[in-house]
Protein backbone atom coordinates (compact mmCIF):
# COMPACT_ATOMS: atom_id res chain seq x y z
CA UNK A 1 0.00 0.00 0.00
CA UNK A 2 1.47 3.35 -1.12
CA UNK A 3 1.41 6.68 1.34
CA UNK A 4 1.00 10.06 -0.05
CA UNK A 5 4.39 11.83 0.34
CA UNK A 6 3.12 15.07 -0.57
CA UNK A 7 3.69 18.14 1.80
CA UNK A 8 0.30 18.76 3.12
CA UNK A 9 -0.27 23.30 2.63
CA UNK A 10 -3.14 23.02 5.63
CA UNK A 11 -1.19 25.44 7.36
CA UNK A 12 -0.31 28.18 4.50
CA UNK A 13 -3.93 29.52 4.70
CA UNK A 14 -3.92 30.30 8.07
CA UNK A 15 -0.59 31.87 7.66
CA UNK A 16 -2.02 34.18 5.36
CA UNK A 17 -4.50 34.91 7.55
CA UNK A 18 -2.35 35.93 10.33
CA UNK A 19 -0.33 37.77 7.82
CA UNK A 20 -3.35 39.87 6.97
CA UNK A 21 -4.40 40.58 10.42
CA UNK A 22 -1.22 41.45 11.88
CA UNK A 23 -0.51 43.84 8.64
CA UNK A 24 0.04 47.77 9.89
CA UNK A 25 -2.70 50.18 8.84
CA UNK A 26 -2.22 52.40 5.87
CA UNK A 27 -0.63 55.92 5.81
CA UNK A 28 -4.10 57.43 4.71
CA UNK A 29 -5.72 54.97 7.67
CA UNK A 30 -3.26 56.63 10.67
CA UNK A 31 -3.55 60.21 9.09
CA UNK A 32 -6.77 60.54 9.46
CA UNK A 33 -6.83 58.55 12.53
CA UNK A 34 -4.55 61.70 14.13
CA UNK A 35 -6.77 64.23 12.92
CA UNK A 36 -9.00 64.42 16.30
CA UNK A 37 -5.79 64.58 18.45
CA UNK A 38 -4.77 67.26 15.94
CA UNK A 39 -7.58 69.05 16.73
CA UNK A 40 -7.67 68.57 20.10
CA UNK A 41 -4.11 69.69 21.31
CA UNK A 42 -4.52 72.39 18.75
CA UNK A 43 -7.68 74.02 20.86
CA UNK A 44 -5.98 73.22 24.10
CA UNK A 45 -4.14 76.42 22.94
CA UNK A 46 -6.17 79.14 23.30
CA UNK A 47 -4.10 81.85 22.50
CA UNK A 48 -3.05 80.56 19.28
CA UNK A 49 -6.81 79.74 18.66
CA UNK A 50 -7.71 83.80 18.97
CA UNK A 51 -4.93 84.62 17.29
CA UNK A 52 -5.60 82.61 13.85
CA UNK A 53 -9.23 83.06 13.89
CA UNK A 54 -8.73 87.03 14.38
CA UNK A 55 -6.35 88.17 13.11
CA UNK A 56 -7.16 88.30 9.17
CA UNK A 57 -10.21 89.48 10.21
CA UNK A 58 -8.76 92.18 12.30
CA UNK A 59 -6.92 92.93 9.42
CA UNK A 60 -9.42 92.97 6.34
CA UNK A 61 -11.54 95.41 8.59
CA UNK A 62 -8.43 97.77 9.06
CA UNK A 63 -7.67 97.38 5.44
CA UNK A 64 -11.16 97.34 3.99
CA UNK A 65 -11.89 100.59 6.18
CA UNK A 66 -9.18 102.83 4.88
CA UNK A 67 -9.22 102.22 1.04
CA UNK A 68 -12.86 102.49 0.83
CA UNK A 69 -13.05 104.37 -2.47
CA UNK A 70 -14.87 102.91 -5.19
CA UNK A 71 -12.94 101.74 -8.12
CA UNK A 72 -13.13 103.94 -11.15
CA UNK A 73 -15.91 102.62 -13.44
CA UNK A 74 -17.37 100.01 -10.84
CA UNK A 75 -19.27 99.56 -8.16
CA UNK A 76 -16.60 97.55 -6.44
CA UNK A 77 -14.49 99.18 -3.31
CA UNK A 78 -10.95 98.73 -3.30
CA UNK A 79 -11.67 96.88 0.12
CA UNK A 80 -14.25 94.38 -1.52
CA UNK A 81 -10.89 93.46 -3.84
CA UNK A 82 -8.80 93.32 -0.43
CA UNK A 83 -11.44 91.30 1.47
CA UNK A 84 -11.62 88.73 -1.12
CA UNK A 85 -8.08 88.49 -1.52
CA UNK A 86 -7.85 88.21 2.48
CA UNK A 87 -8.84 84.51 2.30
CA UNK A 88 -5.64 83.84 1.05
CA UNK A 89 -3.87 85.45 4.12
CA UNK A 90 -6.06 82.86 6.37
CA UNK A 91 -5.23 79.72 4.51
CA UNK A 92 -1.19 80.99 5.13
CA UNK A 93 -1.89 81.84 8.47
CA UNK A 94 -3.84 78.49 9.60
CA UNK A 95 -1.14 76.29 7.24
CA UNK A 96 2.35 77.89 6.44
CA UNK A 97 2.74 80.13 9.60
CA UNK A 98 0.66 77.77 12.22
CA UNK A 99 2.38 74.23 11.01
CA UNK A 100 5.97 75.85 10.68
CA UNK A 101 5.59 76.89 14.26
CA UNK A 102 3.76 74.28 15.47
CA UNK A 103 6.36 71.12 14.47
CA UNK A 104 9.58 72.80 14.97
CA UNK A 105 7.59 73.19 18.89
CA UNK A 106 6.90 68.82 18.57
CA UNK A 107 10.59 68.31 17.40
CA UNK A 108 12.32 70.51 20.25
CA UNK A 109 9.94 68.60 22.96
CA UNK A 110 11.03 65.23 21.20
CA UNK A 111 7.19 64.41 20.56
CA UNK A 112 7.93 63.51 16.90
CA UNK A 113 10.51 61.47 17.90
CA UNK A 114 8.51 59.60 20.34
CA UNK A 115 5.82 59.24 17.60
CA UNK A 116 8.58 57.85 15.49
CA UNK A 117 8.31 55.22 17.71
CA UNK A 118 4.36 53.91 16.55
CA UNK A 119 3.91 52.64 12.83
CA UNK A 120 2.96 56.44 11.92
CA UNK A 121 5.00 57.72 8.97
CA UNK A 122 6.16 61.00 7.68
CA UNK A 123 3.32 60.48 5.43
CA UNK A 124 0.85 59.49 7.33
CA UNK A 125 1.95 62.36 9.91
CA UNK A 126 1.38 65.36 7.12
CA UNK A 127 -2.05 64.08 6.17
CA UNK A 128 -3.31 64.29 10.02
CA UNK A 129 -1.76 67.98 9.81
CA UNK A 130 -3.13 68.92 6.69
CA UNK A 131 -6.70 67.93 7.96
CA UNK A 132 -5.89 69.92 10.64
CA UNK A 133 -5.25 73.00 8.53
CA UNK A 134 -8.46 72.02 6.38
CA UNK A 135 -10.60 72.19 9.26
CA UNK A 136 -9.52 75.63 10.34
CA UNK A 137 -8.85 77.27 6.76
CA UNK A 138 -12.35 76.59 6.52
CA UNK A 139 -13.98 77.46 9.91
CA UNK A 140 -11.54 80.81 9.04
CA UNK A 141 -12.37 81.57 5.64
CA UNK A 142 -16.39 81.25 6.46
CA UNK A 143 -16.07 83.88 9.18
CA UNK A 144 -13.79 86.37 6.70
CA UNK A 145 -16.70 85.49 3.77
CA UNK A 146 -19.51 86.41 6.39
CA UNK A 147 -17.82 89.62 7.18
CA UNK A 148 -16.73 90.48 3.43
CA UNK A 149 -20.68 90.11 2.19
CA UNK A 150 -21.97 91.95 5.11
CA UNK A 151 -19.19 94.60 5.57
CA UNK A 152 -17.91 94.51 1.64
CA UNK A 153 -20.87 93.52 0.04
CA UNK A 154 -19.19 90.66 -1.49
CA UNK A 155 -21.05 88.07 -3.58
CA UNK A 156 -20.89 84.57 -2.98
CA UNK A 157 -20.61 82.21 -5.88
CA UNK A 158 -24.17 81.65 -8.28
CA UNK A 159 -23.30 78.60 -10.30
CA UNK A 160 -21.74 75.48 -9.77
CA UNK A 161 -18.68 76.13 -11.90
CA UNK A 162 -17.78 78.85 -9.17
CA UNK A 163 -18.41 77.27 -6.53
CA UNK A 164 -16.03 74.41 -7.94
CA UNK A 165 -13.30 77.06 -8.51
CA UNK A 166 -13.89 77.84 -5.25
CA UNK A 167 -13.38 74.86 -3.92
CA UNK A 168 -10.39 73.65 -5.72
CA UNK A 169 -8.51 76.86 -4.89
CA UNK A 170 -9.08 76.16 -1.18
CA UNK A 171 -7.93 72.29 -1.59
CA UNK A 172 -4.84 73.63 -3.33
CA UNK A 173 -4.11 76.39 -1.54
CA UNK A 174 -3.97 74.41 2.05
CA UNK A 175 -1.99 71.61 0.48
CA UNK A 176 0.88 73.58 -1.29
CA UNK A 177 1.06 76.18 1.94
CA UNK A 178 1.02 73.82 4.84
CA UNK A 179 3.53 71.60 2.87
CA UNK A 180 5.78 74.55 2.73
CA UNK A 181 5.08 75.17 6.21
CA UNK A 182 6.33 71.57 7.13
CA UNK A 183 9.15 72.18 4.76
CA UNK A 184 10.53 75.20 6.23
CA UNK A 185 9.77 73.85 9.95
CA UNK A 186 12.73 71.52 8.73
CA UNK A 187 15.42 74.27 8.70
CA UNK A 188 14.10 75.90 12.48
CA UNK A 189 16.25 75.10 15.72
CA UNK A 190 13.11 75.23 17.87
CA UNK A 191 9.48 77.12 17.92
CA UNK A 192 11.25 80.72 18.41
CA UNK A 193 12.96 80.56 14.85
CA UNK A 194 10.30 78.74 13.08
CA UNK A 195 8.15 81.98 14.12
CA UNK A 196 10.77 84.43 12.71
CA UNK A 197 11.47 82.38 9.46
CA UNK A 198 7.56 82.08 8.99
CA UNK A 199 6.08 85.12 9.91
CA UNK A 200 9.03 87.56 8.00
CA UNK A 201 8.11 86.19 4.51
CA UNK A 202 4.36 85.87 5.00
CA UNK A 203 4.17 89.58 5.66
CA UNK A 204 6.47 90.43 2.70
CA UNK A 205 4.00 87.65 0.70
CA UNK A 206 0.94 89.47 1.74
CA UNK A 207 2.01 92.37 -0.16
CA UNK A 208 3.83 91.46 -3.46
CA UNK A 209 0.56 88.90 -3.80
CA UNK A 210 -1.92 92.06 -3.53
CA UNK A 211 -3.44 90.56 -0.60
CA UNK A 212 -2.86 93.57 1.55
CA UNK A 213 -2.60 95.85 -1.57
CA UNK A 214 -4.50 95.41 -4.89
CA UNK A 215 -2.13 94.46 -7.30
CA UNK A 216 -3.00 97.30 -9.48
CA UNK A 217 -1.39 99.74 -7.38
CA UNK A 218 1.85 97.14 -7.42
CA UNK A 219 5.53 98.07 -9.41
CA UNK A 220 5.55 95.36 -12.29
CA UNK A 221 9.10 93.24 -9.91
CA UNK A 222 6.85 93.13 -7.41
CA UNK A 223 3.94 91.44 -9.40
CA UNK A 224 6.77 89.36 -10.76
CA UNK A 225 8.12 87.85 -7.69
CA UNK A 226 4.38 87.33 -6.31
CA UNK A 227 3.31 85.71 -9.07
CA UNK A 228 6.14 82.90 -8.08
CA UNK A 229 4.34 81.80 -4.81
CA UNK A 230 0.79 80.37 -4.46
CA UNK A 231 -0.38 83.08 -2.80
CA UNK A 232 -0.53 85.08 -5.38
CA UNK A 233 -2.67 82.61 -6.85
CA UNK A 234 -4.91 81.57 -4.33
CA UNK A 235 -6.35 85.31 -4.05
CA UNK A 236 -6.69 85.43 -7.23
CA UNK A 237 -8.74 82.57 -7.58
CA UNK A 238 -10.78 83.80 -4.57
CA UNK A 239 -11.30 87.34 -6.57
CA UNK A 240 -12.65 85.40 -9.48
CA UNK A 241 -15.71 84.31 -7.84
CA UNK A 242 -16.53 86.42 -4.98
CA UNK A 243 -16.15 89.70 -7.29
CA UNK A 244 -18.48 90.79 -10.01
CA UNK A 245 -17.31 89.15 -13.49
CA UNK A 246 -16.37 93.09 -14.46
CA UNK A 247 -13.26 92.89 -11.98
CA UNK A 248 -11.06 90.95 -14.46
CA UNK A 249 -9.92 93.81 -16.17
CA UNK A 250 -8.19 95.01 -13.26
CA UNK A 251 -6.38 91.78 -13.35
CA UNK A 252 -2.36 92.30 -14.36
CA UNK A 253 -3.02 89.78 -17.02
CA UNK A 254 -7.06 91.08 -17.86
CA UNK A 255 -8.02 87.79 -17.57
CA UNK A 256 -9.13 85.27 -14.31
CA UNK A 257 -6.22 82.78 -15.39
CA UNK A 258 -8.06 79.55 -14.11
CA UNK A 259 -5.76 77.23 -15.93
CA UNK A 260 -2.38 79.04 -14.68
CA UNK A 261 -4.14 79.39 -11.19
CA UNK A 262 -4.75 74.99 -11.22
CA UNK A 263 -1.08 74.79 -12.71
CA UNK A 264 1.19 76.65 -10.07
CA UNK A 265 -0.79 75.40 -6.76
CA UNK A 266 -0.55 71.91 -8.36
CA UNK A 267 2.89 72.53 -8.94
CA UNK A 268 3.74 73.88 -5.20
CA UNK A 269 2.03 70.88 -3.89
CA UNK A 270 3.41 68.11 -6.04
CA UNK A 271 7.26 69.87 -5.23
CA UNK A 272 6.72 70.71 -1.63
CA UNK A 273 5.54 66.64 -0.92
CA UNK A 274 8.25 65.53 -2.49
CA UNK A 275 10.60 67.97 -0.45
CA UNK A 276 9.24 66.97 2.82
CA UNK A 277 9.39 63.52 2.08
CA UNK A 278 12.84 63.95 1.65
CA UNK A 279 14.44 65.96 4.17
CA UNK A 280 11.70 65.46 7.33
CA UNK A 281 13.46 65.06 10.28
CA UNK A 282 11.84 63.72 13.02
CA UNK A 283 14.15 64.95 15.21
CA UNK A 284 16.99 67.54 15.67
CA UNK A 285 19.34 64.28 15.17
CA UNK A 286 17.91 63.33 11.91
Amino acid sequence: MSVDSTPRNDAQPRHRGAAAATALPSAVRIGLSRVIPELKMFYRRPEQVVLTFSMPAIICVLLGSIFSAKIPGTQTSTGAVIAASMLAYGILSTSFINLGIGIAADRETGALRRLRGTPATAASYFIGKIMLVAIASLAEAIVLVVLGVAAFQLQLPTDVFAWFTLAWVFILGIISCSLLGILVSNFAGNAVSAAVMTNGPAVGLQFVSGTYVPLMALPTWMLIVGSIFPVKWMAQGFRSVLLPAQMVAFEPAGSWEHGRIFLVLAAWSIGGLMACLYIFRWSDKG
